[in-house]
């Protein structure tokens, strides 16, 4: 018994620590998986798909409310003193009456490619916070109806130029969205479904994610592909659930700095055109700032010209009937 007394403190210790909760359609009591989770201060953190996420305010002692928001439902505001275990979250009508129900016709096609820019520069990568999203603008340079088939995804896996004999591992969610183009600035959520998939050191640079069976077509306008990192992954695949950002001491007081996830994104200067944006999806506006000089004038990336995060496509276009 007195070996097992302590083990028991530790235990209840772990469970007052982090607290678990769950967020669910109100209507369907279903879990809504990797809904956002803001703190409202510009950090924040993702619910698995199992729709859970930990809160705890000894993580988090300065939060004192969440906006939990999820695709198709309506952001909910909580204080953080009193959380629901189950935290229900209602339908938007709106939203969820955009829905796409695609029939793809059979239908010959050509493959046409929109060749990535890969390269293995640190100093030219783009460092992943659970913050951030990137969105790359492609045009429909054809009238015919153009389904995507592939996204080429340049990553760089090391997170350094230091030669080792052996690559760290690692195993990264990260999600995949569309926006339509509104005068050549990502708009309008397309209504298609999040695609969550898993990078880690084991990829090719050159990493291609298969999304046919989604039945992704480009508007006559173009479309925005945006990735966001939702953190890493544990051995069964789930998203863990661990403090996203940093607290560092300064003489200015505590600065929070967001963890920043491999694999890196290389960005180029190869690409004309400002075609990539970037926004801070936990701010309650989420406003698309276009990846320029008026972006910041302080960022290495901008000053060396690397404006445009070199993804590519595989299209199917399809002949006319």
């Amino acid at each position: 018994m007195k070996k097992l007394f302590p083990l028991l403190l530790l235990f209840l210790a772990q469970i007052n620590y982090c607290q678990t909760y769950t967020v669910l359609d109100s209507l369907q009591k279903s879990p809504i998986s990797y809904a956002t989770i803001s703190f409202g201060n510009g950090n924040g953190t993702f619910a698995d798909g199992d729709g859970s996420f930990q809160f705890s305010k000894k993580w988090y002692p300065d939060i004192d409310s969440l906006y939990i928001s999820a695709l198709g439902h309506k952001e909910l505001a909580l204080s953080t003193k009193a959380l629901p275990k189950q935290i229900l979250l209602v339908q938007n009508i709106a939203e969820l009456k955009e829905v796409y129900i695609t029939a793809e016709k059979k239908r010959k096609y050509k493959i046409r490619k929109l060749a990535s820019e890969v390269h293995n520069d640190y100093f030219k990568c783009w460092l992943p916070t659970v913050e951030s999203e990137i969105a790359v603008l492609f045009p429909r340079n054809s009238a015919k109806s153009t389904k995507i088939a592939s996204v080429y995804l340049p990553i760089k896996t090391e997170s350094s130029n230091r030669n080792s004999s052996k690559s760290q591992s690692f195993s990264t969610l990260f999600k995949m969205q569309f926006y339509s183009n509104a005068a050549n600035f990502p708009g309008k959520r397309l209504p298609y479904e999040d695609i969550i998939f898993k990078v880690s050191e084991k990829d090719k640079s050159n990493f291609e994610l298969n999304v046919s069976e989604y039945k992704i077509f480009v508007p006559k306008d173009g479309i925005f592909v945006s990735i966001q990192v939702l953190g890493y992954a544990d051995k069964t695949g789930k998203l863990q659930q661990t403090k996203k950002y940093s607290e560092i001491e300064t003489k200015r007081g505590i600065v929070k700095v967001s963890t920043t996830f491999r694999p890196l994104l290389p960005f180029t200067d190869k690409i004309n055109d400002y075609k990539t944006f970037t926004r801070r999806i936990f701010f309650k506006n989420r406003t698309w700032q276009r990846f320029d000089r008026e972006y910041s004038k302080n960022n290495n990336l901008i000053k060396n010209n690397n404006t445009n995060y070199g993804m590519g496509l595989k299209l199917h276009v399809f002949e006319e009937k």
